[in-house]
């Protein structure tokens, strides 16, 4: 028997709760958006309409999909950040609402050129660029699958002839300068792996999540070379681990950066560290 949208929807967030998925209804609404190719805002105004066969099976698929913990961005096969839509596979991170704070720090002062440091989705660098439109950017990344998807991004959202991706363990392959040096870069003890959510642990992709030991491999490199690929007063912004601010600005001092910075995300938690290349650098 054909369902309505809202009971279909019903249905779906039954699913989705029962097998103790937090979000459910929120993640339902997504997931019947994609289905019927829906903005989601208009799942209200469609309620009362019949399901498609093709739509009902899709809806099913996706639904089985998230009973699995797969995330709803790899399901439907992108993610909201910043305003706008990026593709997402299970080579790269879900992009995450916290990144955000990173992306209004790297914009509180001006720059016309950018490096991203493990750019994955590259929705840090398309960003920063499709809000800069004077500005050049390059992405690097580790994953060739990864610099895909940045590419695709960067298409999606008209700034590929000014983004350059290519691979590169942390700074290795980068020659600069730039004017802001941004990155997300993999952050999560090893100790911690075990304790994160399904969703994380078991889909996204552990080269971009955890360096192993402590979690702030990447920090040490970054505090420690990337100012020589900066121009004088070139800025680094970086996220972090919302209990990592005391290493991390512990680590840019004692590479002395100046202004070293900790900032909070919408929630409180400590999320981003900045700073600016010092004078004794430059010796």
């Amino acid at each position: 028997m054909s369902l309505t949208v809202n009971a279909a929807l019903t249905q779906a967030i039954a699913a989705l709760r029962e097998a103790g998925i937090e979000g459910a209804a929120t993640d339902a609404r997504r997931l019947m958006a994609a289905a019927l190719g829906a903005d989601g805002s208009r799942l209200s105004l469609v309620g009362p309409d019949t399901l498609e066969p093709d739509q009902s099976a899709l809806l099913q698929a996706y639904v089985t999909a998230r009973l699995s913990r797969q995330p709803v961005a790899q399901i439907i096969g992108k993610r909201a950040f910043y305003g706008r839509d990026f593709k997402v596979t299970a080579d790269v991170l879900d992009p995450r609402p916290e990144t955000e704070t990173l992306v209004d720090i790297a914009l509180s002062a001006p720059f016309e050129t950018v490096l991203d440091v493990g750019t994955g989705s590259g929705c840090i660098l398309v960003t920063l660029l499709a809000e800069v439109p004077n500005a050049r950017g390059e992405g690097v990344d580790l994953s060739a699958r990864a610099l895909d998807v940045a590419q695709e991004n960067a298409r999606w959202h008209a700034v590929a002839e000014r983004a350059v991706f290519y691979r590169s363990d942390y700074l290795g392959a980068v020659t600069g300068p730039y004017d802001l040096i941004v990155s997300n870069p993999p952050y999560i003890a090893a100790r911690e792996m075990a304790d994160l959510s399904p969703e994380v642990r078991e889909w996204e992709p552990h080269l971009a999540l955890t360096p192993g030991t402590d979690g702030l491999a990447a920090y040490r490199v970054l505090a420690a070379q990337a100012a020589q690929f900066l121009n004088e007063t070139g800025r680094i912004v970086v996220e972090i681990g919302y209990a990592q601010g005391a290493d991390v600005c512990a680590l840019f001092k004692q590479a002395m950066w100046d202004r070293v910075t900790l900032h909070a995300d919408l929630n409180g938690h400590d999320r981003v560290v900045s700073a600016v290349k010092s004078a004794s650098q430059l010796l």
